[in-house]
């Protein structure tokens, strides 16, 4: 042989060594096209795609999947957790009943979904509504109340006599002693001493005083809501920081109920697509930590900043 064929020769095996050692690449890459292919076909999702999803941590969801707010996952042969779509859209419809009800009932009406008992979780919607509907009577009635309170109407009782004692006055409007006290050491009440012996005395404006505070307590009203109430009847005898209080208890309650209808709206939308069975998942889909595509890392969230459920 030549040296020019045995040059050819050698640039010719060596371009067949080059094409046999990529062609495994190729065909690596291409597997793993049509994996990636699969896998967004058929929506299979990671814990970092439904935690990106919700605004949470990947660990959050887990914790989400063995409380049951999540229907059951199937398992890889590893043991890694397998999401696909119905488990994001569980997750939205989770976040969006707590926004109206609250963690604890939201996880209790998923859980019921989950273990089939539908009727279970109509039956906690529905007291959830009930719930609502008496604190809107209940701050209807506070109103009324306040009004003849804070006026002098006829709707505020009369008092036994005009100078008592703080065990008169706690007997007189149904609480107890202690809490005047906690009053009176927020600044919300001001009675003045007997000289001598240092015994509280309360005057009907210190009666008035203590009773909206009561009524405004019994409604949820903070301290700090309720002192601008009492200094406006104190300054002026007027009741319109009481009617801005009670407007924004009124907003409150309102932003309640669209609340709780938007997540009425996600449980109807997922009661209609949670009857489908899990997908065929491969194991690219899984929760394993040392997985780069499952990394908790990944994204803005991580377990420490995940919100916590009790702040909505």
């Amino acid at each position: 042989m030549s040296r020019r064929e045995a040059g050819r020769a050698g640039a010719g095996g060596a371009a067949a060594g080059t094409a046999a050692g990529a062609g495994p690449r190729g065909e690596g890459v291409a597997r793993g096209e049509g994996g990636l292919a699969r896998q967004a076909g058929a929506e299979r999702l990671r814990p970092v795609d439904l935690a990106r999803a919700a605004g949470v941590s990947t660990q959050q969801i887990r914790n989400y999947a063995d409380a049951g707010v999540l229907p059951p996952a199937p398992r890889s042969p590893a043991g890694y957790r397998r999401f696909d779509d119905r488990h994001r859209q569980a997750l939205l419809t989770y976040r969006a009943l707590v926004r109206g009800h609250g963690p604890g009932t939201a996880r209790a009406i998923m859980r019921a979904v989950h273990e089939g008992d539908v009727p279970q979780a109509f039956a906690l919607i529905d007291a959830g509504h009930a719930a609502l509907h008496e604190q809107r009577l209940s701050l209807r009635a506070t109103g009324q109340a306040l009004e003849a309170v804070a006026e002098g109407g006829p709707g505020a009782p009369a008092l036994p006599r005009s100078r008592l004692r703080v065990g008169e006055v706690a007997a007189h409007l149904g609480v107890r002693t202690s809490a005047l006290r906690v009053w009176e050491s927020a600044g919300l009440l001001t009675p003045a001493r007997e000289p001598g012996t240092g015994y509280r005395v309360y005057l009907p404006a210190d009666v008035r005083d203590a009773r909206v505070v009561h009524l405004l307590r019994q409604s949820h009203y903070l301290f700090a809501q309720i002192r601008p109430v009492l200094d406006d009847l104190r300054r002026s005898g007027g009741v319109e920081a009481l009617r801005a209080a009670l407007a924004q208890r009124e907003t409150v309650l309102n932003g309640r109920t669209r609340a709780m209808l938007e997540g009425a709206g996600r449980l109807h939308a997922y009661l209609d697509t949670s009857s489908r069975g899990p997908s065929d998942y491969p194991d690219t889909a899984s929760d394993d930590p040392c997985d780069p595509l499952a990394s908790s890392s990944q994204g803005p969230y991580s377990a420490d900043s995940a919100p916590d459920d009790s702040a909505q």
